[in-house]
């Protein structure tokens, strides 16, 4: 599986891995993922949505997997690990399937032509997947259960100001539309910690005129808000006075597979510990379409950086998430 692993890394060249979405190089995985399916037995398809399918003979409504595509110069272990793992899994049981959904990176557009199609959906979904932040390292624990994914808000703010000359207008004077986007932006950086669990980030700034010695008149500021309730989501961008153009609703994974997941945990001696993730998922496609899905998160290590040739995650953590998964997939499909 870890050879797997650094086979799928090494499509498109480096540095970090580099298989953007509906490039040839997500093409290669998915053939070489087809590949690994048919050695193992699955009966491999490709749907009207161009995700990859492979059925194992037993239950092959209980689906595992993730997806291959990646950020320019990503890393190695978000998707592919997913993926992988749900191979071994599938392959361990005997049952269940294997899915690689297309185009998670840019929107979850797989799982989302899945759904909006109307076609016959899983019993149950599984995805395991790097942590992608520092939480479980600084708890000590190597594996979570997802308790939800979070919803995402995502707007323009529009501050006004006035131009005018840099070098002849006194500082006293001046309506400095920049100024006040960088208050504004403290207040937005403050206003989440007020809410538990929320995050708000500032990512793109358009600034007019734009030249240097122009002081500015017009800044459009892009907040991007996330919450993991449907409560939290709304008091998060009522406080921010967000209209957002682009909203994801948040998705509460299905309690009856959090708890298999929990209860492998514990049985192999640790501790069972539940986060919300803050990254969106194929799970939460699924999820909020009415598929009882779940999703085991791995510990990241290097700082919890993801999307980054510095992601990492090791391989003892690895090897006890895939144990876990296997668990959980036969009881699934008995």
């Amino acid at each position: 599986m870890l050879a797997r692993l650094e086979e799928l890394y090494t499509i498109g060249g480096g540095p970090g891995a580099n298989r953007v979405s509906a490039s040839p190089e997500e093409d290669e995985a998915l053939e070489l993922a087809a590949g690994w399916m048919r050695e193992a037995g699955l009966a491999v398809d490709v749907n009207r949505d161009g995700n990859l399918v492979g059925r194992a003979a037993r239950r092959d409504d209980v689906w595992a997997g993730s997806h291959l595509d990646t950020v320019p110069r990503g890393g190695k272990y978000d998707g592919a690990l997913g993926v992988v793992a749900a191979l071994e899994a599938v392959e361990q049981v005997g049952g269940g399937a294997v899915v690689v959904f297309r185009g998670e990176e840019v929107g979850c557009i797989g799982s989302r032509a899945l759904v909006a199609r109307g076609g016959p959906l899983p019993s149950a979904f599984l995805e395991l997947h790097i942590e992608q932040g520092p939480r479980l390292a600084a708890a000590g624990a190597p594996l979570a259960v997802v308790s939800s994914i979070v919803g995402v808000s995502r707007g323009e703010i529009v501050v006004e100001g006035h131009a005018g000359h840099a070098g002849t207008t006194p500082m006293e004077a001046r309506d400095d539309a920049l100024v006040k986007a960088a208050e504004l932006i403290l207040r937005i950086r403050e206003t989440a910690t007020t809410i538990d669990g929320a995050v708000a980030t500032v990512g793109q700034l358009e600034v007019e005129p734009g030249a240097a010695n122009v002081i500015p008149s017009r800044v459009v500021v892009t907040v991007d808000a996330r919450a993991p309730d449907r409560e939290r989501c709304r008091q998060l961008t009522d406080a921010l006075a967000l209209e957002p153009s682009y909203r994801t609703a948040p998705a509460e994974m299905a309690p009856e597979l959090r708890a298999i997941l929990r209860e492998e945990i514990e049985a192999r001696g640790f501790p069972s510990v539940e986060l919300a993730s803050g990254a969106g998922h194929d799970a939460a496609i699924l999820a909020t379409a009415g598929v009882p899905s779940a999703m085991l998160f791995v510990r990241s290590l290097a700082g919890g950086v993801s999307h980054s040739p510095d992601e990492h995650s090791s391989d003892e953590d690895v090897a006890l998430a895939v144990d876990v998964l296997a668990a959980a997939l036969r009881r699934l499909t008995e």
